[in-house]
């Protein structure tokens, strides 16, 4: 089922988003002081050109200095990524089958705000996993 749903994602809405966040890291590689934010990005752009099956969760040693570079990302590239992902959740409600893209790109929102002090993992269970 995640298959299914991360192939219709990407065709209404992941690749545009993708795009956003590609572009958004190359141009944060322009500066050598803005790398950081440049390899965040990075890591958002493949969550959200395949997000089911995965889950962000936070970093344990994050703190104070992720909220500072966060605060930054929200000036530098968080904003209209954010506004990208309301526009294309609204989008996507407009038929029942693209209620649940629109709800995983709801929940990005907060993601591409605040990515800094944020990773993602998989939700899958390998064989060696506790039951």
């Amino acid at each position: 089922m995640r298959t299914i749903l991360n192939i219709i994602w990407v065709v209404f809405a992941g690749w545009a988003l993708f795009l956003g966040y590609v572009v958004a890291g190359i141009l944060l590689c322009i500066p050598i002081l803005t790398i950081p934010w440049a390899i965040a990005s990075f890591r958002l752009a493949g969550y959200a050109l395949w997000p089911f099956g995965r889950q962000v969760v936070d970093k344990p040693r994050s703190g104070a200095a992720a909220f500072l570079g966060n605060i930054v990302w929200v000036v530098l590239a968080g904003w209209w990524l954010a506004i990208a992902h309301i526009i294309s959740g609204l989008a996507l409600c407009i038929t029942i089958i693209g209620i649940p893209m629109a709800i995983a790109d709801f929940k990005m929102v907060p993601i591409s705000l605040m990515p800094l002090g944020k990773d993602v993992v998989s939700t899958r269970r390998g064989p060696f996993d506790a039951k």
